[in-house]
């Protein structure tokens, strides 16, 4: 996440000095943006010849090399022409289909294999999980999350900023709200409900799922105003009251957990059998949000992440700027306590028929297979933070990756293919261009120090040495000069096309660099804030890594999949810890003897 510069962040600030802006408008410029670029062939396979380098040998290597060379003056060449020409008639010519092939073309479950998923930072200070507390934790959380959706509605919410100053790109806030993804037969699509307060009305009610029963409740006055927290409160303890009274209900939301052609083929069955289906079908996909009233309580951090799943960039915000407002007002509602007379929450009665109700039934055993599946380990290091990473002219986030780096090599001898995600928000509709952080530099630096011959000095030396590599891939890919989105882009032209798939993309360096969704760590730096949180594994013998730095800890979240035998997410997460507590111990001891970074 990458928040406005020039401000100071802290547990105690204020959450409108970080979010609030009553001059500039959010999505004001937005088409003053430049458009998505797209670079050099040359540019392209030199940093993909350099990014395979860990994973082949020399005899691959020198075969890759020849391969890449028949494509730069053969086939790519082509390819990038017409590349080209596409991006002379769009503004961003990867959006749609970066929206098609990474996300609605994907057949296999959302959850959890696409979700992002953490937990409230707030369950720390104000609001610890507690029997007998949901409903007051629920409807603060409700509440807060309520002003952030004010704050993009008014587009008051303050717009992104790079380390220059450079406004972001703001459009992905448009579809964290008021939005669903649709199951399709072979591709899903997406309901984009919500509008500005100058484009006219949104939809003004959430859903609430409880014991296998769905309502649909009213949380913004017809002033504009978000339901208080007592209000708030009164409406969920009549959803939880009632369905503590009833039996469970069929629990048709568990359709969403089944593979998403099995879903859309039932959805399709669900409006066929009785038109209210359809109308409960609009009231849940135009809804603001859908809130969980669960009767299991996790154990601990690990065990709520496998839970509650959010959109990673713009949810990281919306999370954060609810717990700054918690911590605020110290978990105690400073507003009115007085509840007028509001619209009773509404149950979303289905007609539902025996193929439906088996479905929900397979639905949910897909979805226990999966979660079950998923290792999951949350844990705090607490030796240094930002703060010692800073006074070192260190980058906190270069550093941790080199962590990662080391921490595999040291467990399995071998380089991992590494996944980290470089923001593009800089251009029009931008999103992500691919960190290949597994680079020969990092390699020989865990090298190093795992070797007890090379001198203190030797290491940081390299260290320096790779981390200046890696903040220069992230500076590249940040204006779209990394290599996976174009040779996605030339990709799917020739697909499109009707060609034959070019050899650069059958060549194992291909797969064995990550391609294909084979990198073995997908990581990611969800930034400088209290919100956490992690994604499943990429791959069968991956690992998912995602981490936050604050000034005096960094937390990182691994994943797993307990089918392999040869990964385990708390083994890993350990050996990062104990891999991050060597360097901090290896930069002090240089820098005690007088020598500087």
């Amino acid at each position: 996440m990458v928040f406005s510069v020039g401000i100071i962040y802290s547990k105690e600030m204020d959450s409108d000095v970080l979010f609030v802006d009553d001059k500039e408008k959010t999505f004001d410029h937005e088409n003053d943006l430049p458009s998505l670029p797209i670079p050099s062939l040359e540019h392209t396979l030199e940093r993909y010849i350099d990014s395979v380098k860990p994973h082949l040998t020399d005899d691959e290597f020198r075969q890759t090399q020849f391969i890449v060379q028949q494509f730069a003056s053969g086939i790519g060449k082509d390819l990038h022409f017409k590349l080209l020409e596409k991006a002379k008639y769009v503004r961003n010519w990867l959006e749609k289909w970066w929206e098609d092939v990474a996300y609605l073309e994907f057949r296999l479950p959302i959850a959890p294999l696409v979700n992002f998923a953490g937990p409230g930072p707030y369950l720390h200070h104000y609001m610890p999980p507690k029997d007998g507390t949901q409903i007051e934790r629920t409807a603060f959380q409700m509440h807060y999350y309520l002003k952030f959706v004010e704050l993009i509605r008014t587009e008051k919410l303050r717009k992104d900023r790079d380390s220059k100053g450079h406004a972001l790109c703001m459009n992905q806030f448009r579809k964290a709200f008021n939005t669903c993804r649709i199951p399709g037969v072979q591709k899903d699509q997406l309901y984009l409900g919500f509008k500005t307060e100058s484009e006219g009305s949104n939809p003004t009610h959430l859903i609430v799922l409880c014991r296998g029963r769905i309502y649909v409740m009213e949380v913004f006055h017809s002033s504009g105003e978000p339901y208080t927290v007592p209000e708030l409160q009164k409406q969920l303890q009549m959803i939880r009251e009632q369905c503590d009274n009833s039996p469970m209900g069929p629990g048709i939301g568990a359709l969403t957990g089944d593979n998403r052609t099995s879903w859309a083929k039932l959805r399709n069955r669900l409006i066929a059998i009785n038109p209210v289906n359809y109308e409960n079908l609009k009231a849940i996909e135009s809804s603001i949000y859908v809130q969980i009233l669960e009767d299991a309580s996790p154990t601990d951090e690990s065990d709520t992440s496998k839970h509650s799943p959010f959109d990673a960039m713009v949810l990281v915000a919306s999370i954060y700027y609810c717990d700054l407002s918690i911590r605020q007002n110290k978990g105690i509602w400073q507003g009115k306590t007085e509840v007028g007379d509001l619209p009773s929450p509404r149950e979303l009665v289905f007609e539902l028929d025996n193929t439906i109700l088996e479905g929900i039934q397979n639905a949910k055993q897909v979805y226990s297979k999966l979660a079950k599946n998923l290792q999951c380990s949350a844990l705090h290091f607490t030796s240094y933070g930002k703060t010692f990473l800073r006074s070192h002219n260190l980058h906190p986030d270069t550093h941790v990756q080199l962590s990662l780096q080391f921490a595999y090599y040291r467990t399995y001898k071998r380089p991992a293919p590494t996944y980290e995600t470089a923001t593009t928000r800089k251009f029009y509709h931008g999103r992500t261009e691919t960190l290949r952080a597994c680079t020969t530099e990092a390699i020989d630096w865990s090298k190093a120090m795992m070797d007890p011959s090379t001198s203190d000095r030797e290491k940081v030396q390299l260290y320096l040495r790779a981390m200046d590599k890696h903040n220069r891939l992230m500076a590249e890919g940040t204006e779209m000069k990394g290599c996976d989105r174009h040779l996605l882009g030339m990709y799917i032209i020739s697909q499109e096309e009707g060609l034959p798939v070019p050899l650069l993309y059958q060549d194992e360096a291909y797969t064995k660099s990550g391609g294909n969704g084979n990198f073995i760590l997908s990581t990611s730096f969800v930034g400088y804030t209290t919100v956490y949180g992690g994604v499943a594994p990429m791959c069968e013998k991956g690992y998912g890594t995602f981490y936050r730095i604050e000034p005096k800890e960094i937390v990182t979240c691994v994943t797993a999949w307990n089918s392999c035998p040869e990964t385990d997410a708390v083994k890993f997460n350990h050996t990062i810890h104990q891999c991050l507590s060597e360097m901090g111990k290896l930069l002090q001891t240089v820098t005690d003897t007088g020598a500087r970074l």
